[in-house]
């Protein structure tokens, strides 16, 4: 593509197949360091329609608008929890680091607002985790933000951990059986050889976790984010990872036996010795993966 050195002049673009106009002064003055600034900084190649010239890129358009208007006008948008995790997901992959920050305050603000319903606060775990044996099972624990705390073999079982902050916490065989997690923050949290049998962990945020040895069978994985999340050797037989995002992760022996991949972004992750014996791969995005000695016996592709 050749760039008009005219930076206010008009880009087409083509977002999974949603249309949008704009101009380069738009995608490369707000977030200088983002990855929109440098596709249109006039170093790259771009995959072009040579007809109607939009510029192709194979993201999903639904939230687009969104990082369009932040990039015009600095503002985040006002939505629903799960979206903002989706909205998360698409700035992670464009690099928006203000756009990021500004999601993640007010996750944040409302993480601070449902601690109010509540039955412990962020004071109250720490003192039950100075105990040898810590159990919350069944509790409440709703918006929390219990991110860095040593929270090792501690017992969740049953709990209700939606939009739980657990960023960098060490959760080393932590049990998370039948939790509900839905849009908690797992974010570079030590998960080694913890049990999330059967646990809902619809739209949650792993991205960066170390989840090597994890059990993660049957659990309800779809719309969250593994991305560089590493899984070596866990256990996701039965898990439904339907629009999951694992780019980049390390899933080296991990064992997918009956698993959902349906519009799961694999691409870059690493599934050598993987068992993927009879999962339907079709709708896999597979791009890039690494899947020297896995086991495909049976696999649809």
């Amino acid at each position: 593509m050749t760039n008009d050195s005219d930076s206010s002049s008009l880009i087409r673009l083509n977002i999974g197949g949603k249309k949008f106009c704009t101009t380069i002064d738009t995608l490369t003055q707000r977030e200088p360091d983002s990855m929109l600034a440098a596709m249109f900084s006039g170093r790259h190649t771009l995959c072009q329609d040579p007809e109607k010239g939009y510029v192709f890129v194979d993201r999903d358009g639904e939230h687009f608008r969104h990082i369009l208007n932040w990039l015009r006008d600095g503002v985040v948008p006002t939505l629903k929890d799960s979206k903002y995790t989706e909205l998360l997901r698409e700035a992670e992959y464009y690099q928006l680091l203000g756009l990021i920050d500004g999601i993640h305050a007010i996750l944040n603000k409302t993480k601070e607002d449902e601690e109010l319903d509540t039955e412990l606060t962020r004071t109250d775990i720490i003192k039950c985790i100075q105990s040898e044996r810590v159990r919350f099972r069944g509790v409440n624990l709703s918006g929390l933000d219990l991110s860095k705390l040593d929270l090792s073999f501690v017992d969740f079982s049953y709990a209700c951990l939606r939009n739980v902050f657990f960023s960098r916490a060490n959760l080393h065989c932590a049990k998370f059986k039948d939790v509900d997690a839905e849009g908690t923050n797992f974010h570079n949290a030590t998960l080694r050889e913890c049990e999330f049998t059967g646990a809902n962990l619809r739209g949650a945020l792993l991205a960066g976790a170390n989840l090597q040895s994890a059990n993660l069978q049957d659990a309800c994985l779809i719309n969250s984010s593994f991305c560089q999340a590493d899984l070596r050797s866990a256990h996701l037989q039965n898990a439904d990872l339907t629009n999951a995002n694992l780019e980049g992760a390390i899933l080296e022996g991990a064992n997918l036996k009956g698993a959902k991949l349906s519009n799961t972004n694999l691409k870059d992750a690493n599934l050598q010795r993987a068992y993927l014996r009879q999962v339907n791969l079709r709708d896999t995005h597979l791009e890039g993966a690494k899947l020297d000695g896995a086991n495909l016996l049976g696999a649809m592709r």
